[in-house]
């Protein structure tokens, strides 16, 4: 069984800094894409960014120039650092992975959320 665990949200002043990482544990066996999506108050999840094995990146334009996802494919780890944060960068966080098993072909798994308010 494959499980997410994401850390590091929190709160945090506008044009203030925060880091996301979240890691897989579990019986995974090949990671491929991961990502980081958000979920405001009354609306959609939205896409933030993704990042394929080779590391190539995609970013929504509300964060390109202030926010990085990066990863680890050793320790099945992607990060999210995000500066210059605003008040509406805030939401719940969340990570997700598409990951292959020994047992079964490539699926998606979401991590718990963890929240990121910014505000003064």
């Amino acid at each position: 069984q494959v499980q997410l665990v994401e850390s590091g949200g929190g709160l945090v002043q506008p044009g203030g800094s925060l880091g996301l990482s979240c890691a897989a544990s579990g019986t995974s066996f090949f990671i491929y894409a991961m990502g980081w999506y958000r979920q405001a108050p009354g609306k959609q999840r939205e896409l933030v960014a993704t990042i394929n094995r080779g590391g190539s990146a995609n970013y929504a334009d509300s964060v390109k120039g202030r926010f990085t996802i990066s990863r680890d494919n050793a320790k099945e780890t992607v990060y999210l650092q995000m500066n210059s944060l605003k008040p509406e960068d805030t939401a719940v966080y969340y990570c997700k992975q598409t990951i292959a098993t020994i047992s079964s072909g490539p699926a998606e798994y979401w991590g718990q959320g963890t929240q990121v308010t910014v505000s003064s």
